[in-house]
């Protein structure tokens, strides 16, 4: 599964902002809610029940909040780079300024799984972090998640 089955053009959001982490999870859930034709509510309260389990703040600036939804079809991902870094209680204490959101369906077991360790990978890599930092609009940030090395790279590491 590569980045661009799960995110299109229209799933990436660059200069994102909010007050804090219940603020951008809403705004994130709004956002993903006309992507994929569910009430935004509905995707609020699966991230929200998901962050009560523990933060999905990985570290190092980044977080992959997500959770299934089971009236979706397939495995679906929003892409936000945020204005300025809030705080997202993340494991390292460090503010978010990189959130990818993953939603997908009850019986997508392995595909999710499969999906968030993809992500994770990606937004482990050094530079691919730096490039994403380093961009302004929405178009090259989905040029950079999507561009052949990054596919590339994530494949060989699975």
């Amino acid at each position: 599964m590569s980045l661009d089955e799960i995110i299109d053009d229209q799933s990436v959001l660059a200069n994102v902002k909010a007050q804090g982490k219940k603020q951008l999870l809403l705004e994130l859930a709004q956002a993903m809610a006309s992507r994929v034709a569910i009430d935004h509510r509905v995707i609020f309260e699966t991230l929200l029940t998901r962050e009560k389990l523990g933060s999905t703040g990985i570290g190092q600036g980044i977080a992959i909040p997500h959770g299934k939804v089971p009236t979706l079809n397939r495995v679906y991902g929003l892409f936000a780079r945020l204005g300025t870094p809030i705080d997202f209680e993340s494991v390292d204490g460090q503010p978010v300024d990189l959130v990818f959101v993953l939603l997908a369906p009850d019986h997508a077991g392995a595909d999710h799984l499969k999906a968030l360790a993809k992500i994770s990978r990606l937004l482990r890599d050094p530079v691919m972090v730096q490039k994403l930092r380093g961009t302004e609009s929405a178009e090259s940030l989905y040029a950079i998640l999507t561009e052949p090395a990054a596919t590339a790279s994530s494949a060989t590491a699975a």
